[in-house]
């Protein structure tokens, strides 16, 4: 049972509309290897869900301050974008199903991402997904990026909806941290990090897919809709 009546949704992108935190891993990995470095699968996850700022951080503390990140990080691009541009960004399981229940309850929808603009117009746009969202924010748009707060509290801004009535989905631990500290219901749907009990203590609930996200709605979003 949801604490609050839902009056908006606010969702993480990467890992949690679409399948590309697994498509980033293998890239690193892959590039890292070519050019005589080894990268833990550890350090990687210690990434997912930090801004650039913040993953730069960490690569450079594992290679070295001399390390040529920038360098680095095109070559993960360019090696992404190839595998998008060969096989397509594939939607998580649910995306369009929930999608349709919020258009049919009425309730808004918003993007909290880490990832830039940019990135945000090849993940959602070729799935013609980004004006299905009524508000997109992407780096840039905020002071600090998660696990602060800041992205939500500006996705909740931009719907015009107080924080404590949005429901934040997150797949991951560092995104998690950044909705509750929102004040969001926040449930996280596992992707490549596994849920903790901190995790457990942080959600309203843990999820194994959107589609279990759209069951927990189903009766709450009809409520809250009507009220």
């Amino acid at each position: 049972m949801l604490p609050r009546p839902v009056r908006a949704v606010v969702f993480d992108m990467d890992g949690l509309l679409v399948d590309s935190e697994a498509v980033f891993r293998d890239a690193m990995m892959h590039v890292a290897r070519e050019r005589g470095h080894d990268l833990p699968l550890e350090v990687f996850l210690r990434m997912v869900g930090l801004p650039g700022a913040s993953s730069r951080a960490v690569a450079l503390a594992h290679f070295g301050a001399d390390f040529p990140i920038d360098e680095f990080n095109e070559a993960v691009w360019r090696h992404a974008r190839a595998h998008h541009d060969e096989i397509g960004v594939a939607l998580k399981a649910g995306v369009t199903e929930l999608l349709d229940h919020l258009d049919d309850a009425g309730l808004p929808r918003a993007v909290a991402t880490s990832s830039s603009h940019m990135a945000v117009e090849h993940q959602l746009g070729r799935n013609g997904l980004i004006e299905r969202f009524q508000a997109i924010v992407a780096a840039g748009d905020y002071a600090r990026g998660k696990p602060n707060p800041d992205p939500f509290l500006k996705a909740a801004e931009r719907l015009g909806i107080d924080p404590a009535y949005c429901m934040a989905l997150e797949d991951s631990h560092n995104g998690v941290r950044a909705a509750h500290a929102a004040g969001m219901m926040t449930i996280m749907v596992p992707d490549l990090l596994a849920a903790t009990d901190e995790m457990r203590e942080r959600c309203i609930a843990i999820a194994e897919s959107l589609h279990d996200v759209r069951l927990m709605l189903t009766t709450p979003a009809r409520r809250a809709s009507a009220g």
